[in-house]
């Protein structure tokens, strides 16, 4: 693959790293509902049925708690699944097989099974699905101990992760979201500023074994913009939002420094706390609700061991502590966006 100017999708990104990593080994395989015939309910897998046939590309019935439990079952006797949620929203009815069984099985067996399990879907609001169809999973199940977690903002991040994600012993929840799926496709803003570099497929060469080789680690935060003056710690798709905030916060002299954690489960609290004792002021954006968030959490921690390098309190920036409304203006309200983040900062820095 030869690196162009064109943008790279997200969902492009998805694909080359199975693609790439299915070739690589013969163990990995992907499940879930329409990822063969139909190439995906929003064409992450398209040409994979072609390409791998239909003992590695496989269709299910809809039955998130079946296809779960096989793909488990599958991992504990050698085989590398990735399951495909079309929405994390359907992951809670198979919450006993992906929370009571695949972070559980290393410890429960003594060791003798392990789990190399990769579950990945949509997460979060999608654009007027509903409630139910709306979750943001992450504070629910990066509470459990035996997996990690993967929030990818950017094509980029995307296939280095899933590629980490496929290759990892333990089993991993991959939280990607349908709103950025066609990010760097369609004119939308990217950023470009800070994340030039995060649009386009690794600078390798077509016939190099580097292009396999293009690995993000898990535990690594990145900082996306420096600053001196606050800093912003958020993951997956409000990192836009808190760059966004963050571009327009530098016409008022507010220089922000955005942090984006990439995963939550192993979480770089040490690149967060270098950060926040250089700005002394945090504030944290995160998509689920506020009560017993992963925000939360990461200003617990921020507390804990940095709390005399902060001159005002933490500030977290969370969807409303509301159901996701159906209605398009009142779900963009609910949810983390640029302008409460902005007034976030404006508060903890003393600038309102």
């Amino acid at each position: 693959m030869t690196t162009t100017d064109r943008k790279y999708q997200y969902r492009e990104a998805l694909r080359e790293a199975m693609i790439e990593e299915m070739h690589r080994d013969e163990r990995v395989f992907l499940m879930g509902e329409e990822v063969a015939y139909y190439n995906g309910a929003y064409k992450v897998s398209q040409g994979m049925l072609d390409t791998f046939g239909p003992r590695r590309v496989i269709d299910t019935p809809i039955s998130e708690t079946g296809f779960s439990g096989l793909g488990i079952g599958a991992a504990m006797y050698g085989l590398r699944p990735i399951i495909e949620f079309m929405s994390w929203s359907f992951c809670l009815v198979a919450a006993d097989q992906i929370i009571n069984n695949a972070p559980k099985m290393l410890y429960m067996s003594g060791g003798q099974f392990g789990v190399p399990i990769v579950f990945r879907g949509n997460n979060g609001a999608g654009g007027q699905l509903g409630s139910t169809h709306s979750w943001c999973v992450e504070s629910l199940w990066a509470h459990v101990p035996g997996l990690k977690m993967a929030l990818p903002a950017t094509p980029r991040d995307a296939k280095g992760l899933l590629k980490t994600a496929i290759r990892d012993p333990d089993p991993v929840f991959f939280l990607e979201s349908e709103r950025i799926l066609g990010i760097g496709a369609h004119g939308d803003k990217d950023f470009s500023r800070y994340l030039h570099g995060k649009w386009a497929p690794p600078e390798v060469d077509e016939d190099s074994d580097e292009n396999e080789d293009f690995l993000v680690p898990f535990g690594q935060a990145d900082i996306v913009k420096s600053g001196a003056d606050c800093t912003i710690v958020t993951a997956g798709r409000p990192l836009h939002f808190a760059l966004e905030a963050a571009e327009q916060l530098e016409k008022e002299d507010i220089d922000c420094e955005v942090i984006d954690l990439r995963t939550y489960r192993p979480l770089d609290l040490q690149t967060v706390l270098q950060s926040v004792r250089k700005t002394n002021y945090c504030v944290v954006v995160d998509q689920s609700w506020p009560f017993a968030s992963v925000a939360a959490e990461v200003a617990m921690q921020v507390y804990e061991h940095a709390m005399d390098d902060l001159d005002n309190k933490v500030i977290r920036v969370n969807s409303d502590d509301v159901p996701a409304p159906y209605n398009r203006r009142l779900e963009q309200e609910m949810l983390p966006n640029t302008r409460k983040i902005i007034e976030a900062v404006r508060t903890v820095t003393y600038n309102t």
